[in-house]
């Protein structure tokens, strides 16, 4: 049986980070795609007729939706087979969902924050879709795209918005991550999405992560340049019983928190943190993790 866990695994550990120059550079004119809501809708009230809804849903979605089936949705069948083991789910979020088109005038406050700090910035299209609850937020080529029934409370929407805007304008290299890298990865999203937008995503990590720094730092210095996760990231199974999901998210972000305090040029600070090359090299000039190191 497919589990949830390989598809956040997916979903995040092989996400690439984009930094193109043909999407819009004025964080006021950023695009907001909303139609596959109401398509998915339109298809879940013809549940139970012949045939399958969702394959309209798929076939006439944005590119957005397109790009979130491999991996994710994976096919007709799949989705409307979770939509049928998950009916009362996505019924629990049918009425906010359709609200998701006020968020956007905060969504382009923390934009406009993000382009004051880092001019570089760009701002693709962002789709929000509905999904097979097994993914909350990704990028592609194409934009940000947004599984909205997997939140729990669409307050939060702007949050999530703000953390995968900041990974599709990072720019590292290209290959398969160790835990470090991969942590700072999601913790510089963390980081910076929080500068902007005021919160941010993994506040169960954060608590859990601060309450428990020492024992932590010490563990993670040992595991940090291995490939494989260790329950750190992505809901894994290996994680130890009583931690909550994506303390690797915390551990970069106070990383990438060091490194910004530390620095005198706050907003070369965060062109650094978007463009590392060296993530060790980094991690020393945080100075996060040294009295760890050192010993």
């Amino acid at each position: 049986m497919r589990t949830i866990i390989l598809a956040l695994i997916l979903c995040f550990a092989i996400r690439p980070s984009f930094g193109q120059n043909n999407f819009e550079s004025d964080p006021i004119k950023a695009r907001f795609i909303t139609h596959d809501i109401s398509n998915f809708w339109k298809a879940f009230d013809q549940l139970g007729s012949s045939g399958n809804p969702f394959r309209d849903y798929l076939k006439i979605g944005s590119v957005g939706l397109k790009d979130f089936i491999p991996y994710r949705i994976e096919n007709p069948r799949n989705l409307k087979r979770t939509v049928e083991d998950r009916k009362s789910d996505y019924e629990r979020i049918r009425k906010e969902s359709h609200k998701i088109a006020q968020s956007t005038d905060q969504i382009k406050e923390h934009y406009t924050t993000f382009k004051e700090l880092y001019e570089e910035a760009i701002f693709p299209p962002t789709y929000f879709v509905i999904g097979a609850f097994n993914s909350g937020g990704t990028s592609s080529k194409n934009g940000l795209i947004i599984g909205v029934e997997m939140q729990s409370d669409i307050k939060n929407i702007p949050y999530i918005v703000s953390h995968e805007l900041i990974h599709f304008n990072q720019n590292y290299p290209s290959k398969e991550m160790t835990l470090l890298e991969q942590s700072i990865k999601e913790g510089s999203a963390d980081f910076i999405g929080k500068l902007i937008s005021g919160k941010h995503i993994n506040e169960s990590a954060a608590t859990y992560g601060n309450a428990n720094e020492e024992i932590l730092c010490s563990e993670f210095i040992e595991i940090m340049d291995d490939n494989s996760y260790h329950g750190w990231l992505y809901g894994s199974k290996d994680k130890k019983e009583g931690r909550p999901n994506d303390l690797g998210y915390w551990i970069g972000y106070k990383i990438c928190e060091s490194y910004y305090i530390k620095a005198s040029n706050k907003k070369q600070a965060i062109s650094d943190i978007l463009k590392i090359s060296d993530f060790k090299d980094f991690l020393i000039k945080s100075g996060y993790l040294a009295k760890y190191l050192n010993n």
